[in-house]
């Protein structure tokens, strides 16, 4: 088997494919890389300036080493091995965006530190308990969120009340599983 790639490799064939500096983009696209990434490791603190990082379809586990990147808006981490939310805490105030879909993420540990987080993309999961799902409600800005394909959603959505307990739980969401949603409050809103 062929030996996994570090991010600093990665970040070297990147450079080498865009003539451009990781350290000064704004975007960094190093998904489904061959051999894949295993471990988000020290060579990501350089990207200073990167706002948006795609470390998508890999074989990542652990979520690691993002203090460096004080401007941080999107992280993609869909497709990979991730079991912990750990680790997205230095990144909690400028985290608007957070793609982890097809992991392994089983609880929502750490969540409550995301106070910026506005789209949640964990379809695909692992999330079994409505206690995991309610801590999503101490994200203040949360207004997107995909949850299908996880044990919870799909229970629910077998009895077909996934859309109303969820929206229930979160009541300012706008979008849930790519539908919008119309809250009681609006309807009254907009009767007067």
């Amino acid at each position: 088997m062929a030996k996994a790639l570090t991010v600093k490799e990665a970040l070297a064939k990147w450079e080498e494919k865009t003539g451009e500096k990781a350290s000064e983009a704004k975007e960094l696209k190093l998904y489904y890389q061959t051999p894949p990434i295993e471990k988000m490791d020290a060579s990501l603190s350089t990207l200073t300036n990167c706002e948006i990082l795609s470390l998508s379809t890999n074989c990542i586990e652990k979520i690691t080493n993002l203090n460096g990147l004080k401007n941080l808006k999107i992280l993609s981490l869909g497709r990979n091995y991730i079991k912990t939310l750990s680790g997205l805490e230095v990144v909690a105030d400028t985290l608007e965006q957070l793609w982890i879909s097809h992991n392994l993420i089983e609880k929502l540990k750490g969540i409550q530190y995301l106070k910026n987080l506005q789209v949640l993309y964990m379809s695909n999961n692992q999330v079994k308990e409505w206690g995991e799902f309610t801590k999503l409600a101490e994200l203040p800005r949360l207004a997107e969120l995909v949850f299908v394909g996880n044990p919870l959603q799909e229970k629910y959505a077998t009895e077909g009340t996934w859309m109303e307990e969820a929206c229930k739980r979160l009541p300012k969401l706008k979008k849930l599983d790519g539908t919008p949603v119309i809250n009681d409050e609006e309807e009254e809103g907009e009767e007067s």
